[in-house]
């Protein structure tokens, strides 16, 4: 009896760990692992294992700037059965992972929230960070910005529920010209957003002020161009994708 009162209040109880099969995963990815449950000093009835994805992103209102969570899956893993004294249970997972999930660039954290619902006790969690890089065809882009001159400088979730998609952020991936654009341009935001054999790249070009106009443009956020262009899994080797860039730029530097 007094076993079961520890185990209440996460003393002696099951705890929980996940193992990743791989240390790093891209958007549109199986994950696979194990979650391992051991048993603590009593018999616990356990009615749920769950696994969450999630990261963060930032908003703002009234001026203030905060961060709120976003749950970009929620799996359950088990159901209800009863771990007894020191057992210990090993259940595997697999999993498809969103194509919207944020790469783990600058600012950008992506986790994964394990626990087990126990009732009449403190339920307990496991978090491991997940390292989500770049789908290829994102690469692709990113290492033609690269060789255009531009260099990541930050990258990070931001409020949106105006951008049609499934979760309320899009991840914004800034770079900063030190090549031949660094006269011409401020910085260059690249967006995202992956789906099943495309990739739809939202550029904000962000032209460096000159002049009273060039100021005043600036103070008015007018001097920022957006562009859209996409790119599918055959364009990864038979399109030449920082002359499409460069293309572009060129256009809006007028």
């Amino acid at each position: 009896m007094f076993k079961n009162l520890l185990a209440s209040v996460g003393i002696g109880a099951a705890t929980v760990d996940t193992q990743l099969f791989y240390d790093s995963v891209a958007c549109g990815d199986l994950l696979e692992g194990e979650v391992y449950i051991n048993g603590g000093d009593t018999a616990q009835d356990i009615d749920d294992i769950y696994l969450k994805i999630a990261t963060k992103y930032k908003r703002e209102s009234d001026d203030n700037t905060y961060y709120e969570e976003c749950v970009m899956v929620n799996y359950r893993l088990s159901e209800r059965f009863t771990i007894q004294a020191k057992e210990k249970v090993v259940v595997p997972f697999s999993l498809q992972l969103p194509d919207e999930l944020p790469v783990s660039l600058g600012k950008t954290s992506v986790y994964v929230r394990t626990g087990l619902d126990i009732k009449t006790a403190i339920n307990p969690r496991d978090t491991d960070t997940l390292k989500v890089l770049p789908h290829p065809m994102m690469q692709r882009v990113i290492e033609a910005l690269e060789n255009l001159g531009f260099k990541f400088y930050q990258a990070e979730c931001e409020y949106n529920n105006r951008s049609g998609r499934k979760y309320p952020f899009v991840q914004v991936l800034e770079f900063r010209p030190v090549g031949k654009y660094s006269t011409h341009l401020d910085e260059l935001e690249v967006i995202f957003n992956l789906s099943v054999g495309k990739l739809e790249v939202l550029l904000e070009i962000d032209k460096r002020a000159r002049g009273l106009g060039g100021w005043m443009s600036e103070a008015l956020d007018i001097d920022e161009r957006r562009v859209r262009f996409q790119l599918t899994q055959s364009d990864l080797n038979g399109t030449d994708v920082e002359a499409m860039i460069d293309d572009i730029i060129q256009s809006h530097l007028g």
